[in-house]
């Protein structure tokens, strides 16, 4: 093959979906997948088929291509502020079951205005910050503000959802058990204080990769929306989700060069490999861009735009040439980069188009 490649392997890919459906199954929570992770239609599909009720995307452009894919329940978990992106997300609605996201007042009221002018009315869901500090209402100003969505018109408030990520009170944490109920029950509890405040909501909407499997676990959460489960990544064997072996996707890539011999040279570097999760930083400490299969030892260490250098024992045989497999350490960015990628299964081979890949606005 020609490289650098993403490669997902079909087998690992299926077992990963299910494993990650029976979990919500076992837990009577709805599973609503994030699908920034692949940008694949088939594979939402393929998520939809074992057990997912719909899926999340981060953008209106990422819900366009999932359309045109044939899905047709979308959470776009993002604050759409822009009217062009508004009237956007107003025509998918009117094809589909779609639900946006919110997070302040000035926000769900041009939701609001936007609608009106429309004739439509839009689901929407008040996204909480539990502790990230990304977006998201103030977890002790979210009673207020769904008092106040709740009385605009064209608004319908289905819920509360948040993103978390492996956080325990507000610093990151190893321990996924503790973060997970935590953050649960933290949701659980917000959404009982809005239904007490008058405010009917169904949806509580919870849960990364990490945590998922514990925050469904919790009394109150209806639907969790882990993405990077379904190929795994170096990020997420340290944080316990699953084994190396059960990663499914990488990249293959050549050695191009042996300038000495501690020293590898391959064909992929930052326009192969994504750059956000640097190597050495807490809570994961990890070593290098990336786990190059075969070569415990090796260490993925540099990156400039074309090239990547691993420091090898000076006694490995790893010869200019060869292709060798990397397994990044996130997979989602990783994945961004790439136009298509290639479906191993029994052997074979077959190209698919990373349908959303650069879907950014």
């Amino acid at each position: 093959m020609e490289t650098p490649c993403l490669v997902i392997d079909s087998d690992k890919l299926l077992n990963n979906i299910r494993r990650m459906a029976d979990v919500a199954s076992r837990n009577n929570v709805r599973l609503r997948p994030h699908v920034k992770t692949h940008k694949i239609p088939r594979i939402a599909q393929l998520q939809l088929a074992n057990g997912a009720t719909g899926i999340t995307v981060a953008k209106v452009s990422e819900a366009e291509v999932m359309y045109a894919g044939g899905i047709r329940d979308i959470f776009i978990a993002y604050p759409l502020v822009v009217e062009s992106k508004i009237a956007r997300a107003l025509h998918l609605a009117k094809l589909m079951d779609l639900t946006l996201a919110v997070d302040s007042f000035v926000g769900a009221r041009q939701l609001s205005e936007v609608a009106k002018r429309h004739n439509q009315t839009l689901n929407v869901r008040l996204e909480i910050d539990t502790g990230l500090h990304r977006t998201g209402v103030k977890y002790d100003e979210a009673v207020k503000l769904a008092i106040a969505i709740s009385k605009l018109d064209r608004l319908k408030l289905t819920g509360i959802y948040t993103y978390r990520g492996a956080l325990l009170g507000e610093l990151p944490t190893l321990d996924m058990r503790a973060a997970g109920f935590e953050e649960g029950r933290l949701m659980s509890d917000l959404a009982r204080r809005i239904r007490k405040a008058g405010v009917d909501i169904s949806d509580v909407s919870v849960g990364s990769t990490p945590t998922g499997a514990y925050a469904a676990e919790i009394d109150g959460v209806t639907e969790i929306r882990p993405g990077t489960y379904v190929f795994g990544d170096r990020m997420q064997v340290a944080l316990g989700s699953l084994c190396l072996e059960e990663c499914a996707a990488y990249i293959v890539t050549t050695v191009v060069s042996r300038p000495s011999d501690d020293l590898v040279v391959i064909d992929g570097g930052s326009k192969t490999f994504a750059t956000d999760v640097q190597p050495g930083v807490s809570p994961l400490y990890l070593k290098g861009f990336g786990e190059v299969e075969s070569y415990g030892e090796a260490v993925f260490e540099r990156l400039t735009e074309e090239h990547g250098m691993i420091r090898v024992p000076r006694d490995c045989p790893i010869s200019i040439g060869e292709q060798i497999r990397i397994i990044p350490n996130h997979i989602c960015s990783t994945v961004n980069l790439h136009n298509s990628a290639l479906l191993k299964k029994d052997g074979q081979f077959e190209r698919i188009e990373i349908a959303a890949r650069g879907k950014l606005e």
